[in-house]
């Protein structure tokens, strides 16, 4: 009975420490999305860049997989050629299904964006965004996987 009771209370406290490991993992989580956020709202493409894991891909419709930090570089700063004159106005991300096992997360986004381009109206466009992150070993959590697609409205 002795050994049933401290079994059963090891169980509870490893579940407990987890659980509590989970929520601060998740208020992390929070603050990279709030950084997220940022870096596009502020067209921070340095900032940006250094949010990805060595050997993250990004998903990017309509493009080829981006393979590596050092192509999704390259595409960054593509779309800052593309985009000179222009600048985000607005930058709504509504992050769902916030799942952390370990050093592994996973989540999902709709967006709202405005885009204002010099002599032009302002653009609105909607899309849908999925993040699979990595906590390295400095406790930081980067972008192994991120998956865009367009959407007609939210």
């Amino acid at each position: 009975m002795k050994a049933r009771l401290a079994l059963v209370l090891a169980v509870l406290a490893v579940y407990g420490s987890s659980r509590e490991s989970g929520k601060s993992s998740g208020k992390t989580v929070e603050e990279f999305n709030r950084k997220f956020r940022e870096c596009i709202l502020h067209m921070d493409q340095v900032a940006m860049l250094a949010m990805w894991a060595e050997d993250g891909v990004d998903l990017m419709p309509g493009e080829a997989p981006l393979l590596g930090k050092k192509a999704i570089a390259a595409w960054l700063k593509d779309v800052e050629k593309l985009g000179a004159g222009s600048r985000v106005s607005k930058e709504e991300l509504d992050f769902h299904g916030l799942e952390v096992s370990g050093d592994w997360a996973s989540e999902w986004a709709n967006e709202r964006q405005v885009v204002e381009s010099e002599g032009k109206p302002p653009t609105e466009g909607y899309g849908k965004i999925a993040l699979v992150l990595h906590r390295e070993e400095n406790g930081r959590w980067t972008i192994k996987q991120e998956m865009w697609n367009d959407s007609p409205h939210r």
